[in-house]
């Protein structure tokens, strides 16, 4: 059997300004595990601003999403307006607040989001080409933004300690999706749009726990692809 062959859209490198690196990580292991052959991508573009970690404050430095996202990928990875649709079975897109940020100006704009010129045309394009895309964390956002009227979910859409970033379902209500309640390892399937969600760290979640509600993205992806 031919190997399925995923895209994966990084965001940078760091959850306040980047890719979340432990969902990344897990959807590298899980495609690993399955035997897919990755290719990691990113835009090449200046990141919204810098975040240090440690304080969780703004600096003034300004760093390249492609160039922080190679850390992640160990110097491995193209520039998005690479992708090859038809060299490219499924597309992932793993977390983190450079998804809303860099991806798009959901940070700022909320539902009045724009999508980043080449994310918008991967995600348009593999969604033409009924091709599979997975989406977990905040990610799903970029769907319920070019995907009119899709069905996901990015957890509980009612806000408490396990679940606090719960507001995000309303505004994807608001944009016209269907929000599907679901817990951290579990995933909805929206067969009519070939799109696979999950919550990962919009839970307030053991990390063993986000690892397997990815697990289960990349799985469905795949069995999609």
């Amino acid at each position: 059997m031919a190997k399925k062959r995923v895209a994966v859209i990084l965001s940078g490198c760091g959850v306040y300004d980047g890719s979340e690196v432990h969902e990344s990580s897990a959807v590298m292991v899980q495609l690993s595990r399955a035997g897919a052959e990755v290719q990691l991508y990113a835009p090449n573009v200046n990141q919204m601003h810098v975040v240090d970690h440690k304080t969780g404050q703004p600096t003034e430095e300004v760093r390249n999403v492609l160039v922080e996202s190679s850390r992640i990928a160990r110097g491995n990875i193209k520039d998005l307006t690479e992708l090859i649709i038809n060299d490219t079975d499924a597309l992932i897109i793993p977390g983190g607040f450079g998804v809303a940020k860099n991806l798009s100006s959901w940070a700022i704009k909320g539902k009045d989001c724009t999508v980043e010129a080449s994310v918008e045309s991967a995600i348009k394009k593999f969604h033409a080409t009924k091709k599979p895309i997975g989406l977990c964390c905040i990610s799903p956002v970029l769907a319920a933004k070019l995907i009119p009227g899709c069905e996901l979910t990015v957890g509980y859409d009612t806000e408490c300690e396990e679940w606090p970033y719960a507001k995000t379902a309303q505004a994807l209500k608001e944009l016209g999706c269907e929000h599907i309640n679901k817990p951290v390892k579990e995933v909805h399937i929206d067969k009519k749009n070939k799109l696979v969600t999950t919550s990962a760290f919009m839970c307030n979640a053991p990390i063993h726990e986000i690892f397997d509600g990815i697990g289960e993205m990349v799985k469905e992806v795949l069995k999609l692809a």
